[in-house]
């Protein structure tokens, strides 16, 4: 098996399946960022465009993204938004 079939690093893991949900948020006038992921299994998102600001954002947050993201990836423990840098 080449590293291009599987990602080998939980942050390579995240990374694919949060390139799947991109075109969803995007789709909506937002994005995502994957900033970090912790050796504690908690990944680290920014939110930009449309996402920033909107009242819906943390149940996307946490109903779609950590949903989806604690479904595929074994060791996502949560997700979080952190600020614009």
């Amino acid at each position: 098996m080449t590293p291009t079939e599987t990602p080998n690093t939980l942050f390579d893991q995240v990374a694919k399946v949060i390139a799947l949900i991109r075109p969803a948020v995007q789709s909506d006038g937002g994005d995502l960022e994957l900033v970090e992921v912790t050796d504690e299994g908690v990944v680290r998102v920014r939110l930009h465009g449309a996402c920033v600001g909107c009242p819906s954002s943390s149940i996307t947050l946490k109903m779609g993204i950590e949903r989806n993201l604690r479904a595929h990836v074994p060791g996502v423990t949560s997700v979080e938004a952190i600020e614009a840098a």
